[in-house]
């Protein structure tokens, strides 16, 4: 059963948190992964599994698992909360996307204005966006902005070469979380879906981020990037359970 103080629990947050105080204490504790999907371990658009895989298990997922959870902890504290649908983009310059509901964002609503928030995307912003801004956005150094085109908005994030490359377009058409079945089990189960092609498993770090990969680990620390070989499937776990705090079978 859905627990809100126990979920805030899980990242180390409490009720009176500011959005963007909780949104960043989110990324830096909840890992982006799909382990499970390597796993054979589908799951379903489920609010409830979500909160036992993320609260009870202590594990991550990826964007239909974290953010249709998050965007229930947010309902839950009284945020005017919608989800969006958003098409990923292919190449930087924003001229080819994804399919439609390959991705979920939310859409929230308080006191101050209309926010983006995004806790399951990977690598991009720290902090909700404030939706009606056009102007950069600026987070731990880190450009953002968002542009309108034929309907919806593009997220940009800036590079570490100072360009701009396209994140994802969401269209701000309400969306409900079985809107997303269809894209969410091709996700999981397609070959041409990147999910099924390699394991991630990614998370913010006070100072950059650190990602295990299937062949290695990343560290990214204040830009500087260092890359660490794993040996075996036994280090790979071990790099999985310090950083991570994940245990799973050795069976990969």
């Amino acid at each position: 059963m859905f627990d809100a103080k126990s979920y805030l629990g899980r990242f180390g947050a409490t009720a009176g948190m500011p959005l963007a105080a909780l949104h960043h204490a989110h990324l830096q504790t909840v890992p982006f992964e799909n382990l499970d999907i390597h796993r054979k371990r589908l799951f379903q658009l489920d609010e409830e599994a979500f909160f036992d895989k993320v609260v009870v298990q202590r594990r991550g997922g990826i964007c239909y698992e974290l953010n249709g959870l998050f965007a229930r902890l947010l309902r839950t504290l009284g945020y005017g909360v919608t989800l969006l649908s958003a098409r990923v983009a292919t190449q930087p310059d924003a001229s080819t996307y994804g399919p439609d509901f390959a991705h979920v964002a939310i859409l929230v609503e308080d006191a101050s204005g209309r926010w983006l928030a995004d806790v399951g995307f990977g690598d991009c912003f720290l902090e909700p966006l404030r939706l009606d801004e056009r102007g950069v956005q600026v987070q731990a150094g880190r450009g953002f902005r968002l542009t309108e085109a034929g309907g919806e908005l593009v997220v940009w994030s800036e590079s570490p070469t100072g360009g701009w490359e396209a994140e994802y377009a969401v269209s701000l058409t309400p969306r409900q979380l079985g809107d997303f079945a269809e894209m969410s089990h091709y996700t999981q189960t397609s070959p041409q879906s990147h999910f099924t092609q390699r394991r991630v498993c990614t998370r913010v770090t006070p100072d950059g981020r650190i990602t295990l990969k299937d062949d290695g680990l990343l560290t990214t620390r204040n830009g500087v990037r260092h890359e660490e070989p794993l040996a075996d499937a036994a280090a790979w776990h071990k790099a999985l359970e310090t950083h991570f705090g994940i245990t799973l079978p050795a069976d990969r």
